[in-house]
């Protein structure tokens, strides 16, 4: 298959009015592309359409609950009778609890399920139809928890493990069917989103996120980097790599760290603040931040490296200069001792016998 520029695709964004998705819509319009913007936040979603067409973008938007498939088909609908159809589609739509698993009641388990699971589900099944006559791309975005599990957000844990299973199974089927989409799994660390605002929070304390925080425009990047590159899997962050792969060899050692660390590092040492939370209606959205007084927003390098060639190059070119000026300098002291023991061994050997 062929990507297009992003200046001639149409994208198809979910979660739009807040966090990752809104810095990808910004992002995309910037870049040119046509967006199709939806989530449940009608209003939001409407200030968003006018500014990007205000800068001589194009944009339509649709009122829509991913966890309803009914809704989800008005979204391609609403596509194809605007811009004809679709090049790439993001399921990005997410609600977050926090809380113990016993703590949460199972109305909002399932909620928090029809939205970050069934509603990649039904995104992705409604958006391979047409991809696969047309071609495209397919993003979801997952979490650092597709492959780990993280206390008190154990049902965040499981829809994000669930999504990483449903993405590589389809994935295989379409490579089967030799179907011409790419399809790509989005693996964040932190970011700071509005989520503070926005999760459903069963304990007393005020909920944060453990560090280290990034800047959501990085998921951005990855997002656009899916949209014209065949990836399987992109981390952002490089804590989300490290995280991940140490789970494997050792997950143990992982499940002890998670212990002793993400129950602190999720936790403000304050009283809880009264917020409307977006679990079962939307909240108020519009920003791509949070506020995020205990902690700093970062770039991800090793995300940029990954993606982009210059960086990537300077990286390593930067990496073999050490490794060559370290082998240079161990190099010459060694000389330096060879020749001075050939130049006066007898005083060299002396000094070896005094330490």
């Amino acid at each position: 298959m062929k990507f297009k520029p992003l200046d001639r695709q149409v994208i198809v964004i979910t979660g739009a009015s807040s966090g990752i998705g809104l810095a990808t819509a910004h992002m995309a319009a910037g870049a040119g592309a046509k967006l199709v913007l939806a989530s449940r936040n009608g209003d939001a979603l409407g200030r968003l359409e006018h500014t990007i067409t205000a800068k001589g973008g194009a944009a339509v938007h649709v009122t829509a609950d991913v966890g309803k498939r009914e809704d989800v088909e008005r979204i391609a609908q609403a596509a194809m009778e605007r811009f004809g159809g679709f090049d790439t589609w993001v399921n990005d739509a997410g609600v977050d609890i926090l809380g113990r698993l016993e703590q949460v009641s199972e109305a909002d388990h399932r909620r928090l399920m029809d939205t970050n699971f069934w509603g990649v589900v039904n995104g992705s099944l409604v958006a391979v139809k047409h991809l696969k006559a047309n071609g495209g791309a397919l993003i979801n975005v997952g979490s650092v928890e597709s492959d780990v599990a993280i206390p008190l957000q154990g049902m965040y844990s499981a829809s994000k493990h669930a999504v990483k299973g449903f993405t590589d199974a389809l994935r295989i089927e379409l490579q089967d069917q030799k179907a011409p989409v790419s399809v790509t799994l989005i693996k964040p660390w932190a970011m700071g989103t509005p989520l503070r605002e926005h999760i459903k929070n069963y304990l007393e304390r005020e909920a944060t996120l453990p560090p280290p925080v990034y800047d959501p425009e990085e998921a951005a990047r990855a997002i656009l980097y899916a949209a014209t590159h065949r990836r399987r899997d992109i981390y952002v962050g490089g804590a989300s790599l490290f995280t991940s792969a140490m789970s494997k060899p050792a997950p143990r050692l992982s499940d002890w760290l998670n212990r002793k660390m993400m129950y602190r590092g999720q936790l403000r040492n304050e009283p809880k603040y009264t917020n409307e939370d977006n679990l079962h209606a939307a909240g108020h959205d519009g920003r791509v931040r949070g506020e995020w007084k205990d902690r700093t927003l970062r770039p991800s390098m090793y995300t940029r490296a990954t993606l982009e060639p210059a960086i990537r190059f300077s990286v390593f070119a930067g990496a073999a200069l050490l490794v060559g000026g370290w082998a240079a300098l161990r190099g010459a002291q060694s000389r330096t001792s060879r020749q001075a023991f050939f130049a006066n061994p007898n005083s060299c050997t002396n000094q070896l016998r005094s330490r």
